[in-house]
């Protein structure tokens, strides 16, 4: 089954799509934000071919939730209203993670680029939670990203 993970942000929406097997997480696209986005979503999932979107659910780093989780918590029950299942999944440090790899990948290329890659790095955002959750599917008692 293929599984479409979402990281909102209020500039950028970074998409990523499972392998079949569930195993491995590839960026896809990144979206703007807005009043359909959950339209938008079901209809790259359903293009994709996803049967379950994972929604970041963005916490402070002691677990409470702020405005922006309200947001999150909306979009996944947007999803779920278009007839696809949705499960949210903290998103802490997905996008400190990403900017991390794309940096290691692409060294030497600094501040030059940094539009491009805030576009970059929210699609590896996506990849990044859309990797925890298939990781935690696989591990007995992982789960520690669940929300």
């Amino acid at each position: 089954m293929r599984i479409l993970a979402v990281d909102p942000g209020s500039v950028r929406v970074g998409l990523a799509l499972s392998d079949e097997g569930e195993s491995l997480a590839t960026p896809l696209t990144t979206m703007r934000p807005g009043r359909d986005l959950g339209a938008r979503v079901v209809v790259a999932a359903r293009a994709a071919g996803a049967e379950l979107v994972i929604v970041g659910l963005p916490r402070r780093l002691d677990g409470s939730e702020g405005p922006e989780a309200t947001g999150a918590r909306g979009l996944a029950a947007e999803v779920v209203a278009a007839g696809l299942p949705a499960r949210l999944w903290d998103e802490r440090f997905t996008s400190v993670m990403a900017e991390a790899a794309l940096l290691q990948a692409r060294p030497g290329r600094g501040r030059r680029v940094a539009a491009g890659r805030r576009a970059d790095t929210d699609r590896v955002a996506a990849a990044v939670l859309l990797q925890s959750f298939l990781d935690s599917r696989r591990s007995p008692g992982a789960g520690s990203g669940k929300a």
